[in-house]
């Protein structure tokens, strides 16, 4: 297996906690010193079919954006499918998924000034079928950043927990992020955050602040999740919902409620609403709203649904109720989707600001060519 390559194996010390972002914004920020970089999740649970092959989402993501020449099932090799590990329990194969991963590594690194691996989930996720994120870096002979939600006790306390692990299986821990922290809280949680972390033998690498529009689901996002359609304007379906809004009061007071990127929902036969968002619409190419969503599969007259298909306003209908799409909308785990540029850029701008990116490579052992 390469030996040779610099590399860095990022994991969290729990599932959404930003290890996407961190790598997404770290090989930006390290394009202009390394210029050939790979990429490579090893395990991943997300994943979509590109090619009739599962591929984890945020491989495919990093592939999109940066257009790593690497080939894509090499930076995913192994997708854990429903029943992938009962049937591992039944008949153990870890050489083979072993080999598989290193393989697809030397693949992903081939002609590579650094490569970057991104784990699943917390240090002990995949211990099931014998690949957790601990054994995976030690595989790959890597050094680990770790990422970690905001706040001082619990980031402190499950970054012990995962240092442990990795500590266990002989990998260095090489600091930690923290990502997710309200801005006003950075200057108070630095300084105390860094002692803590220090106590645990652990150096903080960064602090990142909350930046509430990566938690912002696109229209398609939200389409998908409640198992609706576009009726009208899906080319604008990258819009981002701001906030979400149920059409249960009458039109006059509800729009007293909306403010910027507003998502409205309501049952197709409240056609005072309906023809209230409308007038809004085609008065101010949309004005405070980003999209409506039809509920209960109900459609208001057709006269009215034919004035929507004459505005910019993306029209979804859904066969769930109002208040089970918002509570699904709010329950939603937002992904950084391929494309999605606005978003893709403030990662990168984030990590680039927030991160201490020469600290990280020289703890790691690592100078740029």
């Amino acid at each position: 297996m390469n030996t040779v390559t610099p590399r860095i194996f990022i994991a969290a010390t729990e599932q959404n906690t930003g290890k996407t972002t961190v790598s997404l914004g770290l090989y930006a920020a390290l394009r202009p010193q390394f210029h050939r970089i790979g990429f490579i999740k090893p395990v991943g649970q997300r994943f979509t079919k590109v090619d009739g092959k599962r591929i984890d989402e945020d491989s495919v993501l990093i592939q999109e954006t940066f257009n790593t020449q690497v080939p894509i099932e090499d930076m995913s090799p192994i997708a854990v499918e429903p029943d992938f590990t009962r049937r591992y329990i039944n008949q153990s194969n870890h050489e083979a998924l072993a080999r598989r991963v290193r393989h697809s590594f030397d693949r992903a690194c081939w002609e590579k000034d650094f490569a970057i691996i991104e784990g699943t989930g917390h240090a002990g996720v995949g211990s099931t079928f014998d690949l957790s994120n601990a054994t995976v870096a030690r595989l790959l002979a890597s050094k680990v950043v770790l990422v970690t939600p905001g706040g001082i006790g619990h980031p402190i306390d499950e970054a012990a927990l995962n240092k442990a692990l990795f500590d266990r299986e002989g990998v260095e821990v090489l600091g930690v992020v923290m990502n997710k922290v309200h801005p006003e809280k950075l200057d108070s949680i630095a300084d105390i955050a860094n002692r803590g972390f220090e106590r645990i033998g652990l150096e903080l690498l960064g602090i990142v602040p909350l930046e509430n529009m990566l938690a912002e689901p696109t229209l398609q996002q939200i389409c998908e999740h409640i198992r609706g359609r576009f009726l009208y304007n899906e080319s604008e379906s990258r819009r981002h919902a701001r906030q979400v809004v149920i059409g249960a009061v009458s039109s006059a007071n509800l729009f007293h409620k909306i403010r910027g990127h507003s998502l409205l929902i309501v049952p197709g036969d409240r056609e005072d609403i309906v023809l209230a968002a409308l007038s809004r619409s085609m008065a101010s190419g949309g004005g405070p709203l980003v999209g409506l969503v039809l509920s209960d599969d109900l459609l208001p007259h057709p006269r009215l649904l034919d004035l929507l298909g004459q505005t910019t306003l993306p029209v979804i209908l859904s066969p769930m109720d109002s208040y089970t799409i918002a509570q699904k909308i709010h329950s939603m785990t937002v992904k950084t989707l391929p494309g999605d540029t606005k978003k893709i850029g403030c990662i990168q701008d984030l990590i680039l600001r927030h991160v201490a990116i020469p600290r990280l490579l020289e703890k790691a052992g690592y100078s740029a060519p």
